[in-house]
């Protein structure tokens, strides 16, 4: 009766993040789905030649899944691929098996994120493309949107010590406590005010993923290592494992 009366979720969008070995014919999956945010589902026989869910269950792919249960792990049913692109390649694929990380990092499971769901799904097509926009500008993009979504990104459009409004001509730093502060014109790496009010009005813009891109492009270089310190400092990390694969791919191709 338990077994009959399992509560089912079908028709839900999502992505695989990451896949775990499960007995001798199953798996772990760790998911990322619009309405119910980030979850575990166990696909049971998926190891099995035979199985119709082995040539599903793939990463950065948009898929329809259907499961029961409502336990800290449910139990998946069906997949199916939505379609709209084939897999990242080469480098994109190692920056989005990066985005996986992160989102498993950052994100509480059963925690739902609709719009930071819109953006990933948005940021794969960038990646899958490719030429549609610089992969950095993604990237710088995406980082924004997670850590805006996850309530840990400082307002971009006022400095975090004294609440004063960004100036345009203004130069400032991003730092992981205190928020923008503003530095001299000299300084190195540092971000216009004219980019930080850019950002802020493009994060402030629901569903406007490609806005975010375009607003990524001036200060992608500035941003890199001031979201990467926002992003190790939160995540508890270093370095992320799949950052570090990318720079031995990049040693090994420079020196092939």
């Amino acid at each position: 009766m338990a077994a009959m009366n399992a509560r089912r979720t079908s028709d839900e969008l999502a992505f695989v993040l990451h896949r775990y070995d499960w007995s001798e014919t199953s798996l772990i999956l760790d998911v990322f789905t619009r309405t119910h945010g980030r979850m575990a589902l166990v696909a049971k026989g998926a190891k099995r030649p035979t199985s119709q869910l082995r040539p599903v269950l793939l990463p950065l792919q948009p898929l329809l899944l259907a499961w029961t249960g409502d336990g800290e792990v449910r139990t998946l049913k069906t997949a199916h691929w939505c379609g709209g692109h084939v897999m990242p390649v080469g480098e994109s694929l190692l920056v989005g098996t990066y985005f996986n990380e992160m989102l498993m990092r950052l994100l509480a499971r059963d925690d739902p994120h609709p719009r930071l769901f819109d953006g990933y799904a948005q940021a794969v097509e960038h990646l899958a493309l490719r030429g549609q926009s610089p992969a950095p500008a993604v990237l710088r993009a995406f980082e924004l949107l997670l850590l805006r979504e996850s309530g840990v990104l400082p307002t971009l459009g006022a400095e975090g010590s004294s609440l004063l409004p960004v100036q345009d001509d203004g130069r400032y730093m991003l730092s992981t406590e205190g928020g923008l502060h503003r530095v001299g014109p000299d300084a190195r790496s540092a971000l216009s005010g004219a980019c930080c009010l850019g950002l802020q009005a493009a994060l402030d813009s629901p569903g406007d993923f490609d806005g975010l891109v375009a607003a990524c492009r001036g200060g992608a270089v500035a941003l890199q290592g001031q979201l990467r310190s926002l992003l190790h400092y939160h995540c508890g990390v270093q370095a992320f494992q799949t950052r570090q694969m990318m720079r031995d791919v990049q040693a090994l191709v420079r020196h092939a």
